[in-house]
């Protein structure tokens, strides 16, 4: 039979309700895995579901649906329990059944049938203007995992990146580095404080330095600061002080272009590719990878931000007000309306975005899967809105949030701000406990809520440490098959009826839960649910390892148990594969 046999169940239910109500017959029929075991295997609430159509009370219902039930030789046991539950006990043939589905399907096992939809997962998408920091690892390990799991589940995935590479934000990274760079040549030249301070600033002017001698050096001290206003105070943090600040930004940044002229594109270039390159390069070691990267300047050079803006504007959703075009988001549910386009003719950051998802939609994608930030949340809505006004559906936009993650070192929250060149890098992160530490970590809470990255327990080579429990039961049959030497294709001719022990059953039946698993964390967008299932495939597999025997020497159930073994070591397998985290053969 089938790994999952819900459908035989079904079936067995749907026949006895031909005979009790057949009026209700085509009712939906639910099957659940109840939480503790002493309540069966599979229990149904169909007589709660029918009694009061029917009138009766759902304990004398089930009753008679049990009355009615066609024999099986897969069930075991069924009784009434509660208030009127259906519950179901598998032979044992049925559980261990599973063991040869897994060792015939293999990889594939849990694996969905294509259901020939499209869908597109966007993550990290993170501005290229410095290191990936660990903030951003968890995007990308949720959305790594995410995108693999609804694949494996029988979706048809597009992985993508949005490159941030037009805007303030990569004019005020060509600036810092050109600032840097000429440091190197002597000028003095306050470096603004709210420019990119990291080091890795300093050595991108360095290799600017190395690779191109002084051509873009060939300017005075005063001609960078020509028409600047002064900066404020260090110490002042009000608005005021704020605002000069950027002011002072701005100003440097048309010098640049002014002084730069046919090489100021050369320089931006430059700035963005270290950082582009060195975000692509991380991700890649970290087993992260991307079917498009989709430039954000494509969607001004192809006209598409122009296009998308007009559109609205024709449907009446755009208005001028003190020279610049505003969306009316209010009318779609967001606090208040947005600028697309300012008084001086450029596109906002929400303009590109609204045409950045009007291509989504005409690339033809049938859902859409954004992943953000917790703290984009408030974006939702203008968005959404946005995608209505052009005539779009809205609901195939889906958006998953994701909450920061906070490392502790030493017992010391560490800051992330980019701005400010005070974090701790994802490689760094990596180079410290491993990637696959920082992909499972990062995926053992749902994705909106507040994730505390434990470095000590991370490193540690305990039960306590999840990812080390989880590798360690695959390495631990791994030895055990290494030890019987056999071959482990023969093993799918044990005789498993000699698999009677509550914990090998037990084992069976948290095997054969897998693929309705792998569905399930595809729809609920939860990869974390393959975490846990993991940590609890571990320790049934533990507890019978600590238990029983497996290389005794009766050789029929000898090869039973290694069978079974194999069965869990090929579902171990599979499901760090889902979260992007190896799966050692010894430790």
């Amino acid at each position: 039979m089938s790994a999952d046999p819900k459908v035989h169940l079904a079936d067995l239910l749907r026949t006895a309700l031909r005979s009790v109500a057949p009026d209700h017959a085509d009712i939906s029929i639910l099957l659940e895995r109840p939480k503790q075991a002493g309540h069966g295997d599979f229990a149904a609430n169909l007589a709660l579901q029918l009694a009061k159509p029917l009138k009766r009370s759902p304990r004398e219902l089930a009753a008679l649906l049990l009355a009615e039930l066609p024999a099986s030789k897969l069930v075991a046991k069924v009784d009434v329990a509660g208030a009127g539950f259906i519950n179901f006990t598998l032979a044992a043939d049925a559980k261990t059944a599973v063991i040869r589905e897994v060792l015939a399907k293999g990889a594939d096992f849990g694996r969905g049938a294509s259901k020939n939809v499209k869908v597109q997962v966007e993550f990290v998408s993170a501005n290229p203007t410095g290191p990936l920091h660990v903030g951003h690892g968890r995007g990308a390990a949720y959305g790594a995992s995410l995108a693999d799991v609804l694949a494996f589940a029988g979706y048809d995935v597009t992985r993508e990146y949005y490159v941030n590479d037009a805007g303030r934000q990569m004019d005020i990274l060509a600036l810092s580095t050109w600032l840097r760079y000429l440091a190197f040549f002597g000028a003095e030249i306050p470096f603004p404080p709210n420019a990119y301070q990291g080091d890795y600033v300093i050595d991108m002017g360095r290799e600017m330095r190395d690779a191109h001698q002084d051509r873009f050096a060939r300017v005075t001290r005063e001609q960078v600061l020509a028409g600047t206003p002064g900066l404020p105070a260090a110490e002042r943090r009000d608005d005021e002080a704020k605002a000069q600040r950027e002011e002072h930004l701005d100003a440097l940044i048309a010098n640049a272009k002014r002084l730069l002229g046919e090489d100021y594109p050369f320089v931006h270039g430059f700035a963005l590719n270290e950082q582009l390159g060195d975000g692509r390069d991380d991700l890649q070691e970290f087993g992260v990878r991307f079917d498009k990267w989709f430039s954000e300047q494509s969607l001004f050079d192809t006209g598409l931000v122009e296009r998308a803006v007009t559109q609205l504007e024709k449907a009446g959703h755009i208005y001028l007000q003190d020279g610049a075009k505003w969306f009316r988001s209010t009318a779609f549910g967001d606090e208040k309306d947005r600028v697309v386009q300012r008084e001086n003719g450029l596109y906002t950051y929400f303009a590109s975005d609204i045409a950045y998802h009007l291509n989504k939609y005409e690339r033809g994608f049938d859902r859409i899967i954004d992943i953000w930030g917790a703290d984009h949340h408030g974006y939702i809505p203008r968005v959404k809105g946005a995608i209505a006004a052009l005539g779009l559906a809205p609901e195939k936009l889906e958006v998953a949030l994701v909450q920061f993650a906070v490392l502790y070192r030493n017992g010391q929250k560490t800051s992330m701000s980019t701005r400010s060149g005070e974090f701790v890098t994802l490689r760094e992160l990596r180079r410290e406990v491993g990637n696959d530490a920082c992909r499972f970590f990062y995926v053992l809470r749902k994705s909106d809520q507040h994730l505390d990255f434990d470095l000590d327990l991370a490193k540690s080579q305990s039960n306590e440490n999840p990812v080390y429990y989880v590798q360690y039961a695959h390495a631990r049959v791994c030895s055990v098959l290494a030890q019987w030497g056999g071959e482990a294709a023969g093993l799918a001719a044990a005789d498993l009826g000699l698999l009677q022990h509550e914990r090998e059953l037990a084992l069976c039946a948290r095997l054969a839960s897998f693929p309705e698993l792998v569905q399930n964390a595809a729809a609920d967008y939860a990869p974390h649910q393959i975490a846990f299932y993991l940590k609890d495939l571990a320790a049934d597999f533990h507890g019978w390892y600590n238990a029983e025997r497996m290389l005794v020497e009766d050789e029929a159930l000898k090869c039973a148990r290694l069978a079974l073994a194999a069965a869990v070591r090929r579902v171990l397998a599979t499901g760090l594969m889902l979260l992007g985290v190896s799966a050692p053969e010894a430790m």
